[in-house]
């Protein structure tokens, strides 16, 4: 299979503290043609050190589809959004993804 020309497949990974928080973060970036898509994680159990502690708490994960050209835009957009002071937003580029997956992602985000 040929890879079809253009910008290519990019996912961002991020918590939040609720899905209200998630879907109005998906909402923006989707108004602005950051993301194609958002996918709302349900609740899940966060482990983690923060400041020399360890705690535990519960989040809400994204998992969020964009192209390789506005990846760094879309990472830096959530960060603004997050209600967190330090969010773990964590992107990448994807090695393949089928054409027409990659069609959408270039379709949807042209207006960015």
């Amino acid at each position: 299979m040929s890879e079809p020309k253009g910008p290519g497949a990019a996912l961002i990974w991020c918590p939040f503290p609720g899905k209200e928080e998630a879907l109005g973060a998906i909402h923006i970036l989707l108004d602005e043609g950051l993301i194609a898509c958002g996918n709302v994680l349900p609740d899940m159990t966060l482990v983690f050190a923060w400041n020399g502690e360890r705690d535990t708490e519960r989040e809400t994960g994204t998992l969020l589809k964009t192209n390789t050209d506005l990846l760094g835009r879309a990472v830096l957009r959530l960060t603004e959004l997050h209600p967190y002071d330090e969010p773990a937003v964590l992107g990448w580029h994807c090695e393949t993804a089928s054409p027409g997956t990659l069609t959408w992602l270039t379709g949807i985000t042209a207006k960015a």
